[in-house]
């Protein structure tokens, strides 16, 4: 049974998996297209990434070991990749072919560019791998309070999804029925989540912290000030001798942990800001001078 994808990567098809990237490693060097100027490089180079795919990947070698190039409608992997055309993803092809939970149950495939069925195509053997994959960045403060965020998929649909309260960069939402049809079967649609960076709040778990300014007097002789957070305005009572950096613990008005329920703290974090003391009237600069403590 012809096996090529061993033959694109120059390997036997008793090679180790250390044999398999090393060899991977040569021809990506070799052709790829910021090294390899060729046009037909970047052709290789895709070639190559497929193959790799595939058979650095227990799961996946050991399909490709059982049916060989009959994937490919029998021909070898080299001309099959060709055949499909400079704009076809070969890894996705490759995603599509040996996904699924199901292993090889026949029938064809069809992606948002091109069809793929029967002897020419999958050759009878792919289970689609119908779930569809997106990434979105939404801001931080949606992040902390959750809330909307529209997308259109691949597919041409336009929705609304829901941000749940307390999400981070990396995690991954599910979306049931939005993915790829096949078959009067429909897959679903993932999206990693990436979180906007905040030039007011810093996150440390479920704890946030921000700075506030906090003006002399206040930090002095004591005052009140008013702090937007989050979620709503509130009122901060500044005791007299305050520090520079001096944090103030607001309960449960952080970030709600999603597995939980509970909420982390707010830290405020007092940021003393001096006048500048030209602005200061003559009579209180001299008394400043005179009588503030040298240490």
């Amino acid at each position: 049974m012809a096996k090529s994808l061993y033959e694109t990567l120059g390997v036997s098809e008793n090679a180790t998996p250390e044999e398999i990237k090393k060899a991977y490693r040569k021809l990506a060097r070799k052709y790829h297209p910021d090294i390899n100027k060729d046009p037909e490089a970047q052709e290789k180079f895709k070639e190559i990434n497929a193959a790799y795919e595939v058979l650095s990947d227990p799961e996946k070698k050991a399909k490709y070991d059982q049916f060989g190039d009959q994937m490919f409608g029998g021909q070898n992997f080299s001309d099959f990749a060709r055949s499909q055309g400079g704009e076809v993803d070969l890894e996705e092809i490759l995603r599509a072919m040996f996904g699924g939970a199901g292993g090889f149950g026949g029938g064809g495939f069809r992606s948002s560019r091109s069809s793929y069925g029967g002897a020419g195509g999958f050759g009878g053997y792919g289970q689609p791998d119908l779930d569809t994959r997106a990434r979105i960045t939404v801001p931080f403060n949606v992040s902390i309070t959750g809330g909307k965020h529209h997308i259109t998929t691949s597919e041409g649909e336009s929705f609304d999804i829901k941000i749940p309260a307390g999400i981070k960069s990396g995690e991954t939402l599910r979306v049931r029925g939005k993915g790829r049809s096949w078959q009067g079967r429909r897959g679903d649609l993932l999206i990693t989540v990436d979180v906007a960076p905040s030039t007011e709040y810093e996150r440390k778990g479920n704890d946030l912290y921000k700075k506030i300014d906090v003006p002399l007097k206040y930090a002095l002789f004591g005052g009140k000030i008013k702090v937007q957070t989050p979620e709503k305005e509130v009122t901060l009572k500044i005791p007299k001798n305050t520090k520079n950096g001096q944090k103030f613990r607001l309960r449960e008005m952080g970030i709600p942990d999603r597995k939980t329920g509970k909420r982390g703290d707010l830290y405020l974090v007092a940021n003393v800001v001096l006048p500048d003391v030209d602005s200061l009237p003559e009579d209180l600069k001299k008394i400043c001078e005179e009588k503030l403590p040298e240490a």
